[in-house]
C-alpha cells in the first residue's frame, strides 16, 4: 500500500524501517540457492552465520541458522559450496539489515548441477546460440590477443609461451580474473566485454586450467554464455582438458582441448608457414617451368611444320592454280572465240547470197519509177513512162512504149 507522505510530512527512518519489516514478515519461507562465500562458525556459538551469494548476478545476502541446522551438513558444505536453503527473510530494523533465517540447508549434488546444466544447454540451444552459422572466423594472422585467465596460471603461461614461440611477433593483451569461486563469472564477464570493446584485438582466448565440475561451473553460466554470443570479436574456449565441455564451449567460435591447443589453433607457427611458403613458391616455379616446357615444345612442333619450313610453297601452290586457271580460262575463249567466228561466217554466207546485190551479180535486174518504188507487175507502169533499171554494175533510163520496154536516149 502506498503511503501519503510529502516534504512536509515526511516519516522517520523508524517508521521506515518498521514498514519494511512489515513487508518482508508477510514474504513467508522461501527455497533460495546460492554459493556459501563467508562461513563463520565460532565454537559455543548456537548461531552460524554465512553470506549466500548469486555468483551470476554478484548480489549476495546473509543467512543465519541455528547450529544444529548446520551441523546436519556440516561434513559436506563448506565456503565455495553451492547450496539451496529454506529460509525466512527477516529484518533487522535498527541497522536496516535484510537477512535469512534458515531451517533447512541442503547441498547441490554433482548429479543435480549436471542436470540443471543440461536443461540450460537445451534452453540456449533452442534459442540459436550454439549454432554452427553464428560461428565468427578466426583471423589468420592475429596482431593483438586478448587473453582472459587467472593470474600467474599455468594456462596464462602455456598461452604465452606457446604462441610466441610460434609466432615472436605476436601481442597480448592480458585481463587477470578469478577463473572460480563466487567473483569468477562478473569478472570473467567484464573482462570479455572490456577486450571485445578493443578495436585492435583480433581474437579473445579465455583460458582455465583443468579442475573439477564445481571449479568450471563460472565457465557454464548462463550470463557468461550469453556475453560471449553478443562479441563482435571471435571468441576462443580453452576450458580445462579434452574431456571437460562447459557450456563456453558450445557458443564459442572455435573450442579448444587445453589453453596450449588454443594458442596452437590461434597463432600460426612461423617455421611451418615458412616451408608452406617454400613449398608454394616451389610449386609455383614447377607449374610456370611445366608451362614454359609446354610452350616451347608447341612451338617447336609449330615451327616444324612443312608450311612454316617452306613459306613460299603456299603462295607456289596458289601460282601454280592460278597460272593453271589462266591456261584453262584462255583455252575455253579461244574455243568460245573460234565457234562465234565460225557462225559468223556461216550466217555472213547466207546472208550475201539471199541479198538483191547477188541477185543483180547473176543478171538481174530492179526496175525502179521515179519515186523509188519497185515495179513489181506491167500493169503498174503506163507507156512512155521513165523507169529506172538497176544492174550490178549499176543503173541506166528506159522508157516504157506501147510495144514495150526501150533504152531511153
Amino acid at each position: 500500500m502506498a503511503l501519503n507522505t510529502s516534504a512536509e510530512a515526511p516519516l522517520p527512518v523508524g517508521e521506515v524501517s518498521r514498514l519494511i519489516g512489515g513487508w518482508i514478515d508477510r514474504l513467508g519461507a522461501v527455497w533460495v540457492e546460492g554459493q556459501i562465500t563467508q562461513l563463520s562458525r565460532r565454537p559455543g556459538a548456537g548461531v552460524v552465520f554465512m553470506t549466500l551469494r548469486d555468483p551470476s548476478y554478484d548480489i549476495s545476502v546473509s543467512v543465519t541458522c541455528y547450529r544444529q541446522v548446520f551441523d546436519a551438513v556440516a561434513d559436506v558444505v563448506a565456503e565455495g559450496a553451492r547450496v539451496v536453503v529454506h529460509a525466512k527473510p527477516e529484518w533487522y530494523a535498527p541497522r536496516g539489515q535484510l537477512s535469512l533465517r534458515a531451517a533447512e540447508i541442503r547441498p547441490v549434488g554433482i548429479g543435480e548441477l549436471l542436470a540443471r546444466l543440461e536443461m540450460l544447454k537445451r534452453s540456449l540451444g533452442a534459442e540459436g546460440l550454439f549454432a554452427a552459422e553464428r560461428k565468427k572466423p578466426l583471423p589468420f594472422l592475429p596482431q593483438l590477443i586478448g587473453l582472459v585467465c587467472g593470474r600467474a596460471s599455468a594456462a596464462e603461461r602455456d598461452v604465452l609461451e606457446v604462441a610466441r614461440r610460434r609466432w615472436p611477433a605476436v601481442r597480448f593483451e592480458v585481463r587477470n580474473v578469478a577463473v572460480q569461486g563466487v567473483h569468477a563469472v562478473p569478472q570473467v564477464v567484464q573482462a570479455v566485454k572490456e577486450l571485445d570493446e578493443l578495436t585492435d584485438v583480433d581474437v579473445i582466448v579465455v583460458a582455465r586450467g583443468g579442475g573439477s565440475v564445481e571449479d568450471l561451473l563460472p565457465f557454464s553460466d548462463e550470463q557468461l554464455v550469453r556475453a560471449v554470443a553478443a562479441c563482435r570479436t571471435p571468441v576462443v574456449s580453452a576450458i580445462g582438458h579434452e574431456p571437460d565441455s562447459p557450456l563456453l564451449d558450445l557458443v564459442a567460435d572455435l573450442r579448444a582441448s587445453t589453453p596450449t591447443d588454443a594458442a596452437k589453433k590461434v597463432v600460426p607457427d612461423v617455421g611451418e608457414e615458412l616451408e608452406r611458403v617454400r613449398a608454394l613458391r616451389d610449386r609455383a616455379l614447377r607449374t610456370v617451368r611445366g608451362l614454359i616446357d609446354r610452350e616451347e615444345r608447341g612451338l617447336a612442333h609449330a615451327l616444324h611444320r612443312p608450311v612454316m619450313e617452306h613459306p613460299q610453297r603456299m603462295v607456289d601452290e596458289r601460282e601454280a592454280e592460278v597460272d593453271a586457271l589462266v591456261a584453262r580460262s584462255r583455252r575455253v575463249l579461244g574455243h568460245l572465240l573460234d565457234r562465234a567466228d565460225s557462225e559468223l561466217s556461216h550466217t555472213r554466207a547466207r546472208v550475201v547470197a539471199l541479198s538483191p546485190a547477188a541477185t543483180l551479180e547473176r543478171g538481174y535486174a530492179v526496175l525502179q519509177r521515179a519515186d523509188g518504188g519497185v515495179v513489181r507487175s506491167p500493169e503498174e507502169v503506163a507507156p512512155e513512162e521513165e523507169l529506172r533499171a538497176r544492174v550490178a554494175e549499176g543503173e541506166f533510163a528506159v522508157r516504157v512504149t506501147a510495144d514495150g520496154v526501150v533504152p531511153g536516149a
